[in-house]
């Protein structure tokens, strides 16, 4: 299937997924990289008229933002933009500050700003009577490298089966400009922070193994393990089982 098949392949399920809810449109957050501003494109043809596209920035990097507005602007999209700063701090200024080792401690907080980036996305969706469309690719389906409840809390999942490479050969077809698709992924958690670098692998060594299996013995144990370990995300809340009485 070339870009062009896949590309139109994906909007019809768009389409097909949030008129089968009884929903109008599209949300989505945009957050100036590769993976939300392919989603953002792909929602627009599928409803032209009635996709919104959320920059929600949170002490977040310039360029990002000034990428989402490209995306925005270069595609026609209806934007909103929400800034969370202040929410962010009201949140950690009445949650306790529990002892814990700085790197945990750490993500703790930057989990917040993917947490109050699907509320207000969900404020959106249940205002307009849309459905809140994710930007996770299979590969961070795949690892658990997702926020649970925050950009991991979505309705559909239109590239939960691409790998990275297919999803950035998506992105040329489509457009998106070539400093989008060049910069190093990012979920933008904290200064410096990349999806490669907390990963501990490159993308291309990630789609290699989920389309193959194959991997050096190291890294493959490495991946299993990662794979276990964040099961739990993939799945529903499991409820306790208990026996008839007879």
């Amino acid at each position: 299937m070339n870009s062009e098949q896949l590309a139109e392949k994906l909007v019809l399920w768009i389409r097909d997924k949030v008129s089968a809810a009884g929903c109008k449109g599209a949300v989505l957050g945009l957050s100036g990289g590769v993976d939300s501003s392919v989603v953002a494109v792909l929602c627009h043809r599928a409803f032209p008229q009635s996709t919104l596209a959320v920059i929600m920035p949170c002490y977040s990097n310039k360029q990002d933002i000034e990428h989402a507005r490209a995306v925005t602007e270069k595609f026609s999209i209806t934007t909103r933009t929400v800034v969370l700063d202040a929410a962010f701090d009201a949140l950690l200024k009445v949650l306790p500050d529990e002892e814990a080792a700085p790197d945990v401690s750490r993500l703790a907080k930057a989990n917040i700003k993917a947490r109050l980036r699907m509320l207000t996305l969900y404020y959106f969706a249940n205002q307009l009577k849309y459905m809140v469309v994710g930007s996770s690719n299979r590969d961070e389906l795949s690892m658990g490298y997702f926020t649970k409840y925050g950009d991991g809390g979505v309705d559909i999942l239109p590239l939960g089966n691409l790998l990275k490479g297919q999803t950035k050969e998506l992105a040329q077809f489509l457009g998106i400009p070539q400093a989008i698709i060049n910069k190093p992924p990012s979920a933008g958690l904290w200064e410096g922070q990349t999806d490669e670098g907390e990963l501990g692998l490159s993308y291309d060594e990630l789609d290699r193994y989920l389309a193959t299996g194959e991997a050096p013995a190291k890294l493959k144990k490495k991946l299993k393990s990662m794979i276990a370990a964040s099961e739990h995300k993939r799945q529903l809340p499991p409820a306790a089982d208990f026996p008839e009485e007879g």
